[in-house]
């Protein structure tokens, strides 16, 4: 008998965190399961989800991990006359990871002026994940300089194309 086919949804969106790597300096990443209640995934599915104020709080004894501030909005279709209950917008969610990771995560952030901030938030066989980054804060100047490189990248693309032309 032949295997069966994975199941495989193109229209599944992936939720970024753009403003991550702009306001912070992303160290090393890791991609982890988050645990989701009833509508939440399909909320995700829909991709009514916003990341970018979340953050990740490490529990060094026992080792856990828990997103914070992440919105996931209602999901429609469930409202209020269906009798299910919807879930709350921006409860504090569990994270899944190895002992050993969640232990390195641990120590990374003991440093001053480290956290970890979660970069993208996507479906992978099925399941929810998020891809998770150690971060450093960027000073002003470390803004301005990355705006800088990146109108001077756009300038180039401009100036090669009407060249090409």
């Amino acid at each position: 008998m032949s295997k069966k086919k994975a199941k495989t949804r193109d229209d599944e969106p992936v939720i970024e965190n753009r403003k991550a790597r702009f306001h912070y300096e992303i160290g090393e990443t890791l991609e982890v399961g988050i645990i989701l209640w009833g509508t939440e995934v399909k909320s995700v599915r829909d991709g009514k989800v916003s990341i970018a104020e979340g953050y990740v709080r490490v529990q060094p004894e026992p080792p856990r991990l828990f997103l914070h501030s992440v919105n996931i909005d209602h999901y429609a279709p469930a409202g209020p006359l269906t009798g299910k209950k919807q879930h709350a917008l921006a409860r504090t969610r569990e994270l899944l990871a190895h002992r050993r990771e969640i232990v390195k995560l641990s120590k990374a952030v003991q440093v001053k002026g480290m956290t970890v901030v979660p970069l993208k938030l996507y479906f992978k066989n099925g399941y929810a994940k998020l891809l998770i980054g150690v971060a450093q804060g960027k000073t002003q100047s470390d803004k301005r300089e990355s705006i800088a490189k990146r109108e001077t990248a756009r300038e180039i693309s401009r100036a090669m194309s009407k060249r090409l032309r």
